[in-house]
């Protein structure tokens, strides 16, 4: 009895000092980007994690010197409404493939899955091309419509949970009188509240840092998010500002941290619930 007690104290011990180590290594980034927004002058280099003298001017500056809070109104307004129709488009395209048979609904998956193994960037060229020709170039809109008509191949997850739903919920409803559309919205989707959080949340997540996509189709000042506003921030000629960066970076993720903060109950439902079945 001694021994296998020990050898559990030993698994638990190894657990929870390889949970400790990536743990550390997952949060020092984060707190060394934090501490070089407090640091005083333009570098990031510094011989000691914590600032001998902390300051609070780089923050002021991001705003005094560059346009961070225009492009911070971007960003927000790009995701907030790519991520409600982008949610709504996989919902409801989860909920066809679980409810309805048609012809060709297998191999309509299966392009779907397919299309999804590929990167989004190897049509970017397509993509731009298609854009300039409808003059639809340096201009918000663009960047919804790609966000947002690429989000079906992201199906199978509503998909699964959609098919843990009992069917005679959906069933007792068409009794009574309910058509496909209300089905969905007063029984499907109350039900799915944790899965429809968790897609909610990682469509906001994505479009709101994405970087390569708005990098190619947003140039003007006026229409900068704020991934591509951050990197020509550093990137112009004689350009030093890396601890203004650094701010920049620390305000970034203060709504996405706060969403997972709030969220996170639903997030894990949201990803343990469409394990049930496939």
């Amino acid at each position: 009895m001694g021994g296998v007690k020990s050898k559990k104290i030993v698994s638990i011990t190894s657990v929870y000092t390889f949970l400790i180590i990536v743990g550390i290594i997952s949060i020092y980034p984060a707190i060394w980007v934090i501490m070089s927004s407090l640091r005083v002058g333009g570098s990031l280099f510094s011989e000691s994690l914590i600032p001998r003298q902390v300051t609070f001017v780089h923050y002021k500056e991001l705003f005094a010197k560059y346009d961070f809070g225009l492009w911070y109104l971007n960003s927000l307004k790009i995701s907030v409404i790519s991520t409600i129709f982008m949610t709504m488009l996989i919902l409801l395209t989860g909920y066809i493939f679980s409810t309805f048979r048609f012809s060709g609904r297998k191999t309509l998956m299966s392009t779907l899955l397919v299309l999804g193994l590929f990167p989004s960037f190897m049509s970017m060229i397509a993509v731009y091309i298609l854009l300039n020709m409808m003059n639809l170039l340096d201009t918000h809109l663009a960047v919804i419509i790609v966000y947002v008509a690429g989000s079906p191949v992201f199906f199978l997850f509503a998909k699964s949970y959609f098919d843990t739903i009992p069917k005679g919920l959906v069933e007792a409803a068409r009794i009574d009188g309910a058509n496909h559309l209300g089905v969905f919205f007063r029984i499907v989707a109350p039900l799915s509240t944790p899965m429809i959080v968790y897609m909610a949340l990682l469509s906001f997540t994505g479009t709101f840092t994405d970087f390569i996509f708005a990098r190619l189709v947003l140039s003007s000042t006026e229409t900068k998010t704020l991934a591509v506003g951050l990197y020509d921030m550093i990137t112009t000629n004689f350009s030093n500002d890396f601890t203004v960066f650094a701010a920049g970076c620390v305000l970034i993720a203060i709504p996405v941290t706060i969403l997972f903060i709030i969220m996170q109950r639903f997030l894990v439902d949201g990803l343990t619930a469409g394990g049930e079945k496939g």
